[in-house]
């Protein structure tokens, strides 16, 4: 494994096995759930939605569920021992607030439990083709991040960017140290494709997590992603995705 827990991922293969990524990979329910970030972030959810959303992680064996940072306590109380990761979110879902702040939010969270944090770039920056704000920023998050020896995951929101500026935003990730770059919030308009998850992928490389989220709701969305290099999937449809049940919209 690479430095904080991050496998040398070949393009689809969460454990780093060799894969042939020709054509969408023949994966079993349990193998997509073992992909999937669970995911709730409406900022409605109660208490109760957040203990449901960890009984189905333990009870699927999804890779990490993923929560607003208010709810990482509770996450992280109900899925100890179960070997589910708690997964919370940084200057989410727009991105827009000072850097000092997401370190801040992102430090909290790792304080409380959170075994990765997934944070949203400074968009306005990305779409200026300012590398250097987009390095310092997730760069900051990241020592925070690293120093609870936390993952860091780094939403580019591509549906906001030209491709010239998805590539600069992956390329900045890299550079500052993250984990995973990962598609969209699912709150800002288009969620992941199929391109945008191989352009991040050819991008990063083989080191790097790519995160697919926002509009993954079936297992045939999550295959193809893989596919095209995702090595996690961020949805709020993953029991559907692994036990083909109609899928709800929505985070």
């Amino acid at each position: 494994m690479c430095q904080y827990g991050v496998h040398r991922y070949a393009l689809y293969d969460p454990d780093g096995k060799d894969a042939d990524v020709s054509s969408e990979p023949e994966l079993s329910p349990a193998d997509l759930a073992g992909y999937i970030d669970h995911t709730l972030l409406k900022p409605e959810a109660s208490e109760a939605d957040i203990l449901k959303l960890c009984s189905e992680a333990v009870q699927f064996g999804f890779k990490s569920v993923c929560v607003n940072p208010v709810w990482v306590k509770t996450a992280t109380k109900a899925l100890r021992g179960s070997g589910v990761l708690t997964c919370a979110v940084a200057g989410f879902p727009l991105g827009a607030t000072p850097t000092d702040v997401k370190v801040f939010e992102a430090r909290g969270a790792t304080l409380d439990g959170a075994d990765e944090v997934d944070m949203v770039i400074n968009i306005a920056a990305a779409r200026a083709n300012d590398r250097g704000a987009l390095v310092e920023d997730i760069q900051a998050v990241a020592e925070a991040v690293h120093g609870s020896s936390s993952i860091l995951k780094v939403i580019i929101e591509t549906s906001l960017l030209t491709d010239e500026q998805k590539v600069l935003a992956c390329e900045a990730a890299v550079e500052a140290g993250a984990d995973f770059v990962k598609t969209s919030t699912g709150f800002n308009g288009g969620g992941a494709t199929v391109e945008d998850v191989r352009l991040m992928r050819a991008t990063v490389g083989p080191d790097l997590g790519v995160k697919a989220s926002g509009g993954v709701r079936t297992a045939d969305d999550a295959r193809a992603m893989i596919a095209a290099g995702a090595t996690r999937i961020g949805a709020s449809s993953g029991v559907a995705i692994v036990s083909g049940q109609p899928a709800a919209g929505g985070y």
